[in-house]
């Protein structure tokens, strides 16, 4: 008899079991796998598009540092778009990458330029203010060709290649900036700082606009100011910011204060007037050229005519001929320096006056200066006398009413204010500017003297240098001499409460001032350090104001200064390209 033998019935749902399971696993299996090479697929093509986009904003990088570079050096041209458009990224990386403009012409990125510089807003950090600027496009466009995918990117940026106008800022320092007033005080423009900015008030200091400096802003005293903590409030109402970008001059140098100062110096022999250094130079940009020397006076035009000679209106073609509106007679004490003067003085009445062809004396009409339709609105002092132990200087008078298309005043010299200065309207605390002209002052320091100010009393008592109530109405561009500490003395510049220097007892007095305050250099001349009020001044009421006409690119005054900047506005892929 045979026996029939059969496996136990859960045996065989084992086998079952394990034969649906590793079918079940290897479909698993299966699926994971075809997932993990989708999706490595995707991370490699992920990855390859992302570096292309990388590849193609490195592209437009290249073409905006070529011409960002010769922005900044002034020799920058829209008509050269397609050089721009030629340089392309090199390197080991570049090489897996094709690049084209919007063209298809390889090696190329896609370029564009206004033909012209505009006056417009400007954009990004500069918001609120205007530049003379080319408005500027760059699309660039890279393909990865080593690479499983054909992936192309492009990436666009959108900027401007600006020249900002310094006097838009009611205070702009190339050096560390400290504000620390006594008093209450309101600044109601702009403030930026290519350093650091200290402020610690006495009252309360109102910052109405926005506030930057390219290295930080401190709420105390600098290190090395001797002065006491005070515990004012500060009150910031609109952006304050640290780390912004600096904001240069277009010259050739390192653009440090002391370079910087050149622009008030005579150039040196043999620079061109047109090199980077030279278009800056105030000597260059002026329309008049006042030279002093130990026996002569003599006043040319400006580069713009040729730096002709100009015929003396006072007694011309004789030995003693002179202009009307120069004198180099008058001396006074400054107690803050403990020197005489060595004065170059400017009648400013009198020059508007000699501008519009109306002088006592021979007529000038046979100059080039009244031929052209030239506009006469600047004017460049320079003093080459043998000063000894004097202070050379420069001095306006009798300035309240300006010539008609406003004046501007540069020299390397300290520059003394008497009396009103732009100033149709003298009501105390006045600042509407209406009626003003454009104007601004440049000198290695900047002293206000009140109207009643008198020579003979520099070198007096304190107390007998009673001012009057004064109002001037110009931008500021000078030096300081900076907080210190010198052999271990600390010393204070005295901070922009004291830029603009006083010499009289204004305790009782005000200062009206409307304008822009702009510190680019240490004094070179006016050196001694500022010391605290009752030794030889005593601060006024001071209702300043930041002139509003300067927000008008139509307004600012002759020859202002402009300093150059890339103005990114705009980055985005483009799709489609």
């Amino acid at each position: 008899m045979k026996t029939k033998s059969s496996a136990p019935k859960h045996e065989a749902y084992g086998i079952w079991l394990v034969l649906v399971m590793t079918a079940v696993s290897i479909s698993l299996f299966a699926g994971a796998a075809k997932w993990t090479a989708q999706s490595i697929a995707v991370n490699e093509r992920n990855n390859t598009y992302n570096k292309t986009v990388a590849a193609a904003e490195a592209a437009t990088e290249v073409v905006l540092s070529y011409m960002s570079r010769d922005f900044l050096n002034q020799s920058y041209s829209p008509s050269r778009m397609d050089y721009y458009g030629h340089q392309i990224p090199t390197g080991d990386w570049a090489s897996d990458y094709e690049f084209r403009d919007n063209h298809d012409h390889i090696n190329h990125t896609q370029v564009s330029s206004t033909s012209t510089m505009r006056v417009t807003n400007l954009t990004s950090q500069f918001a609120g203010l205007y530049g003379l600027a080319y408005g500027c496009q760059i699309k660039g466009r890279a393909r990865s060709i080593n690479s499983r995918y054909d992936i192309s990117a492009t990436v666009q940026q959108d900027f401007q290649l600006a020249s900002i106008p310094v006097f838009q800022f009611a205070i702009f320092y190339a050096m560390d900036l400290e504000v620390h007033p006594g008093p209450a005080m309101v600044i109601t423009g702009k403030v930026h700082g290519n350093a650091n900015i200290y402020t610690r008030p006495g009252a309360t200091l109102d910052y109405k606009d926005d506030v930057g400096a390219t290295g930080r802003i401190y709420t105390n005293r600098h290190p090395s100011d001797p002065t006491a903590p005070s515990s004012g409030t500060l009150k910031f109402w609109k952006q304050k910011t640290d780390g912004v970008s600096c904001l240069t001059l277009p010259i050739a140098s390192n653009n440090s204060p002391a370079a910087v100062r050149g622009i008030l110096e005579l150039p040196p022999f043999g620079e061109n007037p047109l090199s980077n250094d030279g278009q800056e130079r105030y000597y260059n940009k002026c329309d008049l050229i006042v030279m002093v020397t130990q026996t002569n006076i003599s006043v040319k035009t400006g580069l713009w005519d040729g730096w002709d000679s100009v015929t003396p209106d006072l007694n011309p073609g004789k030995t003693n001929a002179s202009f009307s509106f120069i004198s180099t007679n008058s001396s006074f004490y400054d107690a803050r320096e403990g020197k005489l003067t060595l004065l170059t003085e400017l009648d400013v009445g009198k020059l508007g006056t000699w501008m519009t062809n109306s002088a006592t004396g021979a007529s000038v009409n046979s100059d080039a200066i009244y031929k052209t339709g030239h506009s006469l609105a600047s004017v460049y002092i320079y003093d080459a006398r043998n000063s000894g132990s004097k202070l050379p200087a420069v001095r306006l008078i009798n300035g309240q009413y300006l010539p008609p298309s406003g004046l501007t005043v540069a020299t390397r010299l300290p520059l003394y204010v008497k009396g009103h200065f732009n100033a149709p309207d003298t009501t105390v605390g006045q600042t509407n500017t209406a009626s003003t002209k454009p104007s601004s002052l440049l000198g290695d320091a900047i002293t206000l003297l009140s109207s009643s100010w008198n020579d003979a009393s520099g070198s007096n008592s304190l107390s007998t240098r009673t001012p009057v109530n004064t109002t001037v109405n110009a931008a500021f561009l000078a030096g300081i001499v900076q907080t210190t500490n010198a052999s271990g003395t600390k010393h204070y510049s005295g901070g922009v409460e004291n830029f603009p220097r006083f010499l009289e007892n204004w305790s009782s007095g005000t200062l009206t001032y409307n304008g822009s305050m702009v510190v680019m250099f240490p004094s070179q001349f006016a050196t001694n350090w500022w010391i605290t009020p009752g030794t030889y001044y005593n601060a006024p009421t001071r209702k300043w104001a930041f002139d509003l006409n300067f927000l008008d690119y139509n307004k600012l005054p002759p020859a202002t200064p402009q300093v150059r900047k890339l103005v990114r506005s705009g980055w985005s892929v483009v799709s489609g390209t």
